[in-house]
């Protein structure tokens, strides 16, 4: 597939992405929705991130890519100042504009591991970091193997699994001993292991593309993956079928299968996602403008907590409620992207904030 035409499917599809983490946070937030209570929240979050951090570990890997240890520390460089400098800044000004006083909102949001909603741009930064790190060492083996990338996604996954079994891990979700100030929340590195195998996922497709679009192209990839999922998010949302550490199987099933259903659906119809398309163009501009959006949008997130008392007092209205969600994202998305361009008149704003010399 050409380069051109495969980054064009991408783009759009990271800019899907991104409408419906806006979304989420708008449903969340915005309308101050629970999400065992909302029935459009509860199927969000099985994808969204899990499906931005696949796009970005897909676009990570470069096979033309030379690792010695001078490139390492360049590329290491450039990661640090486009993730750090932005997301300490907006953090601030978001800790001084919309919490009540500054300096207990700055300490509550570190002590947590979302970070106010500003845990994604650090964590990405953990995954690069770590990535950049393997392909370094991984290149030191002298001869292309399938191994190396193999093991670490493995151990990724088990390290996820640790996070969900709270009668054996003191860091996992709904540990009775669970603590503010734990290192891992801390540092938000509870969160990487909660997606580093997405990434990694993402990455290990990009490696073998031919492969696996010849998997995707298959006459029975699609209807099994289609079945298995249904039956997952089914157990998940209504059966509660299996209980203990065995709950985590179908909940993580329908993450790798949700993420690849949507690559494949903006894989199989690429020419209508093109910049000759209103679609396609639009989505390719928010695709590019992700890091602008997810740094802005918590400014610009509505306060309307009647519309989640609405839908908790008249559920079952999934096309509604999550019609809504993206309605006012779309809102916000704007709101973000004149933000944005207002502010990336100055070079050293563009820069600095944005991650554009």
């Amino acid at each position: 597939m050409p380069r051109k035409e495969r980054m064009e499917w991408l783009d759009a599809m990271r800019g899907f992405t991104m409408i419906l983490v806006v979304a989420y946070h708008v449903a969340q937030m915005g309308f101050d929705q629970s999400v065992k209570l909302s029935s459009s929240l509860s199927f969000l979050m099985l994808f969204r991130m899990p499906l931005f951090f696949f796009v970005s570990g897909f676009l990570a890997y470069k096979a033309s890519q030379k690792w010695d240890f001078a490139s390492l520390m360049s590329m290491l460089g450039k990661k640090m100042r486009i993730q750090i400098v932005p997301t300490v800044v907006f953090f601030l000004f978001s800790c001084a504009a919309l919490y009540p006083k500054f300096w207990p909102a700055v300490e509550s949001c570190l002590h947590s591991p979302t970070k106010g909603g500003y845990w994604f741009t650090l964590v990405l930064l953990y995954m690069f970091v770590l990535y950049y790190v393997f392909c370094y060492l991984e290149s030191k083996i002298g001869r292309k193997s399938w191994i190396p990338i193999t093991l670490f996604f493995i151990i990724s996954l088990v390290l996820y699994e640790t996070c969900y079994l709270p009668k054996i891990f003191w860091w996992a979700d709904g540990h009775r001993l669970k603590k503010p100030t734990d290192i891992l929340n801390y540092t938000s590195l509870i969160q990487l292991m909660k997606y580093l195998p997405f990434f990694l996922f993402g990455n290990i497709v990009r490696r073998y593309w031919h492969k696996a679009q010849e998997l995707m192209d298959s006459r029975w990839f699609f209807p099994t993956i289609v079945t298995i999922v249904v039956f997952c998010t089914m157990d998940i949302m209504k059966w509660h079928t299996l209980r203990m550490a065995w709950a985590n199987i179908p909940s993580t099933l329908s993450k790798f299968i949700l993420l690849t259903i949507v690559f494949m659906y903006f894989r199989h119809y690429a020419p209508y996602f093109t910049k000759m398309t209103f679609i396609g163009s639009t989505l390719q501009y928010i695709g590019r403008r992700t890091l602008d959006i997810y740094l802005l949008h918590f400014l610009f997130l509505p306060n309307l907590p009647a519309v989640g008392a609405f839908f908790k007092l008249n559920k079952h209205n999934f096309a509604i409620d999550l019609t809504l969600s993206v309605l006012i994202a779309l809102v916000v998305i704007a709101f973000c992207i004149i933000t944005s361009n207002i502010l990336r008149i100055s070079p050293l704003f563009r820069k600095y904030l944005f991650g554009r010399g």
